[in-house]
C-alpha cells in the first residue's frame, strides 16, 4: 500500500474540498447562516459535553492508547447504524465505543497478534450484534478492519501500539500519513477528474489522542491546527439543520426516504466537501471575532449538537463504506 505524502497533506485536503465546493450542484454554502452562526458561537464559546469515550482515558497510558487507536481502527459504519442493537438512547458510534471499553476494562487490550485473528463472531460477541443480517455484515468489516490494523503493528511497529504515534513525532499531519498505509484509512474519492482525500478516520485519530491524553505524552501534537472537519454524515447534517448548508431537493427526497447514497457519487462527496469547507469558513470567521476555534474544535462542537433528539429527528444521508 503506498502512502500518501505527508508534505502539505492537509492542504491538498483543504483545496480539493474547496474545488468541489465551487462547482457543487446538489450542496451549497448560505453565507448568511455561516457568518450568524461565527456570531453565536463566538459570543457564547461553548464547550462541548464529554460525551464521547475515546476522551476518557483509563488508569494507564497503554491501555488508553490502545483503545484510542483500536476503536478508530473500525470508527466507520454508519450507514448500517439504523441495522445496530443499541444501547438505550444511544447513538450507533454510542453503543459500539462503549461495548470495546467495556470489554477494555474487563479483559484488557486486545494484542496485535490477537487482533489479526479476530472473526466476525468475535466482534459480534464484543459488540453483541446479531451474526446475519447488515448488522452481521458491518461486524465482518470490523473483523477485517481489526486485521489489517492487528498486522500492520506487527510488520512495521514491532507489535507496539506506540509506533504510530512514535514514528508521526508530535505531527498529527504525519500520523495521518502514516495511519493511511492501511486500505481501511485510504478515504480518498474522485470527483469530475480530480481527487478528493478527506481522511476522516485517520484525523479523528490524531484529534482523539490529543483528548484522552489531554495534550500531553502520546496526545502531544505541535500541529494539531491543522487538521481539517472529519467529514461524516452528522456534522453535515448538522450544519443542514442550523441552516449553513442547503441540499437540492433532488437530494433532499431520496435522503428523506432514508435511500442509501453510493459511496464516491457526486451527492455523497458533494456533502462531504462542502462541509468541510464551511467550517473552514466558519473557523476563520470565528478567528476574526476573537475566538480561536480551529477546524477540529468546531468538529467536536458540531457533532455533539447532532446529538440531539431535535436534530437526529429529520433524517441524514447514509453511505455504506469503512470511511465513516
Amino acid at each position: 500500500m503506498t502512502a500518501p505524502n505527508p508534505e502539505g497533506l492537509l492542504d491538498r485536503v483543504r483545496e480539493a474540498c474547496a474545488e468541489v465546493a465551487r462547482r457543487a450542484r446538489s450542496v451549497k454554502i448560505d453565507d448568511g447562516a455561516l457568518e450568524q452562526l461565527a456570531a453565536l458561537l463566538s459570543r457564547e464559546r461553548p464547550k462541548p459535553p464529554a460525551v464521547d469515550p475515546t476522551h476518557l482515558a483509563f488508569s494507564d497510558a497503554p491501555t488508553t492508547l490502545a483503545y484510542v487507536l483500536t476503536m478508530n481502527a473500525i470508527n466507520f459504519g454508519s450507514g448500517w447504524f439504523p441495522h445496530l442493537r443499541k444501547d438505550p438512547g444511544k447513538s450507533g458510534y454510542l453503543t459500539l465505543s462503549a461495548a470495546l471499553r467495556r470489554h477494555f476494562e474487563k479483559n484488557g487490550p486486545w494484542l496485535p497478534a490477537h487482533l489479526e485473528r479476530l472473526t466476525r463472531a468475535d466482534c459480534c460477541e464484543v459488540f453483541k450484534q446479531p451474526t446475519d443480517g447488515p448488522a452481521g455484515e458491518l461486524m465482518g468489516l470490523y473483523a477485517e478492519a481489526l486485521n489489517e490494523f492487528g498486522s500492520y503493528l506487527n510488520r512495521h511497529h514491532q507489535g507496539r501500539f506506540a509506533g504510530p504515534v512514535e514514528e508521526a513525532a508530535g505531527s498529527a499531519e504525519a500520523l495521518v500519513a502514516i495511519l493511511a498505509r492501511m486500505s481501511f484509512y485510504q478515504d480518498v474519492s474522485h470527483y469530475e477528474g480530480i481527487e478528493v482525500p478527506f481522511y476522516k478516520r485517520a484525523q479523528i485519530t490524531a484529534a482523539d489522542l490529543h483528548e484522552a491524553f489531554g495534550g500531553k505524552g502520546h496526545g502531544r501534537f505541535r500541529d494539531l491546527d491543522r487538521l481539517t472537519l472529519f467529514a461524516d454524515n452528522l456534522v453535515p447534517h448538522t450544519l443542514r439543520m442550523l441552516k449553513v448548508l442547503s441540499y437540492d431537493m433532488r437530494l433532499v427526497m431520496p435522503i428523506d426516504r432514508e435511500e442509501l447514497l453510493d459511496h464516491g457519487s457526486e451527492p455523497e462527496i458533494e456533502i462531504r466537501a462542502v462541509s468541510l469547507t464551511a467550517v473552514e469558513l466558519l473557523s476563520a470567521s470565528c478567528r476574526r471575532r476573537g475566538w480561536q476555534a480551529d477546524p477540529h474544535r468546531l468538529d467536536h462542537l458540531l457533532w455533539s449538537r447532532g446529538q440531539s433528539p431535535k436534530i437526529k429527528a429529520t433524517p441524514r444521508h447514509r453511505t455504506r463504506c469503512t470511511f465513516y
